[in-house]
């Protein structure tokens, strides 16, 4: 076995012997090494609703099984996403003043009805009649992408492709200067990570950059507001009525939300659909076969890969779920990477089925309230990008094993060494 294989056989080994109280799937490196499955299948079969008595975010509860997820998600009057009870991931310093954090508030830490004001505001974006627009430019984009591959040469797929084309349709959607689009790609990363995590040393070395960033998009924001509105996401901010009393804090955690979604979860599943296409080669061969698979192969991509990997909630209220109680204030993860797997309503959940019935069934967009707003425009760069792979290429090569994002929010990947194959 290579080393990565010795990791995982020691994940299971762990997993299947640790006792439950123990468990602690918030931890990075799992995720680093794609070690957390064995974790999340013992949990949903024996502890569905488990309590972590201690970790790096401090104690919380672990909601693993499907059915539990979509239940917690629509009851957002007792399990709340607002960042003044708590924040809507496990890891309040990386979005909240905490331990040297800086405030990134958005209306994914909203509860309704300051939420849907908030959403509203920039949700014309994805309309019908923007989507269309779009299709035609990542068409364009994305041939270009893929005609400038090497193929039978090592390349690294996160940066080629994945990094490339969504950060393209990022600065189309900001209307941002595409000569200095890779900035968008940093900020994206600086947002979900915390120190010692690889990009930068200290939390003031983050918000210095992410001032940075700040400082950028006021520039943009003080020009668009200027003008008469346009079909971009910061015009549609500048001229909301809505959002004028925004704080300097408020720009910056909308910004952080409109960067991070655009951006980070269609990266993930572009990398991660490459790697699915390694891992079982005669599915890429049947999707090949039968070009209209691609409509369920897309879903699919999203589900198997789950690029956000939990969301968390906090309880407003004393509350008895599944046979536990669940104090008021206590941290809750919905982890939608579990949840994608269980085996009681997905059939065969760790394969890749390109032709899966109900592929769409999947928990990877959230659900309810706080459902991506952009699942359509990533399910349409997804499309476009695998008809062309297909019509390009006879197999995908992941050359070793992939540098992942060490992250228990982002489930991604840093690099992936591919050889694509004529």
């Amino acid at each position: 076995m290579d080393e990565a294989q010795v990791k995982q056989q020691s994940d299971r080994d762990i997993a299947a012997s640790m006792p439950l109280e123990e468990f602690d799937v918030s931890r990075p490196e799992l995720f680093e090494r794609e070690g957390l499955h064995p974790y999340f299948e013992r949990m949903r079969r024996e502890a569905p609703v488990h309590y972590c008595k201690d970790s790096h975010v401090g104690p919380f509860w672990s909601i693993t099984k499907f059915n539990d997820i979509i239940e917690m998600e629509k009851n957002h009057k007792i399990f709340s996403s607002d960042v003044s009870v708590g924040s809507f991931v496990l890891d309040d310093t990386t979005l909240n003043a905490v331990d040297g954090g800086i405030d990134l508030p958005n209306f994914l830490g909203m509860d309704p009805p300051k939420h849907d004001i908030h959403r509203m505001a920039v949700s014309p974006i994805m309309a019908p009649e923007n989507l269309a627009r779009f299709e035609a430019l990542i068409q364009d984009r994305t041939t270009t992408v893929l005609d400038g591959l090497p193929v039978g040469e090592t390349f690294d797929w996160v940066d080629r492709v994945s990094i490339e084309l969504t950060t393209m349709m990022l600065a189309t959607l900001l209307d941002f200067p595409f000569e200095d689009r890779r900035k968008l790609t940093r900020w994206s990363d600086l947002i979900t990570t915390r120190p010692g995590q690889g990009l930068v040393a200290s939390w003031e070395e983050r918000e210095a950059e992410l001032m940075e960033c700040l400082g950028y998009f006021q520039g943009l924001y003080d020009e668009r507001k200027s003008l008469p509105p346009k079909p971009d996401l910061i015009s549609m901010l500048a001229h909301s009525p809505e959002m004028q009393d925004f704080s300097p804090t408020d720009f910056l955690g909308m910004l952080a939300l409109l960067i991070v979604g655009g951006n980070d979860t269609t990266r993930s599943s572009m990398s991660g659909g490459a790697l699915a296409c390694h891992l079982f080669p005669e599915e890429f061969s049947k999707a090949k076969a039968d070009r209209s698979l691609v409509a369920t192969m897309v879903p699919e991509i999203v589900r198997w890969q789950t690029p956000i990997a939990h969301m968390r909630r906090t309880a407003l209220e004393d509350v008895e779920f599944h046979g536990h109680t669940i104090k008021k204030g206590d941290k809750i993860a919905m982890w939608y990477l579990s949840g994608n797997r269980d085996e009681d309503v997905i059939d065969r959940p760790m394969d890749f089925i390109v032709d899966r019935p109900r592929a769409r069934y999947h928990l990877s967009f959230g659900f309810g309230i706080h459902r991506c707003l952009g699942n359509r425009l990533a399910e349409m760069q997804l499309r476009i990008l695998w008809e062309g792979l297909l019509e390009r290429f006879s197999r995908i090569e992941v050359i070793g094993e992939p540098v992942r994002v060490p992250s228990n929010l982002i489930h991604g990947f840093l690099e992936m060494s591919v050889k694509l194959h004529a």
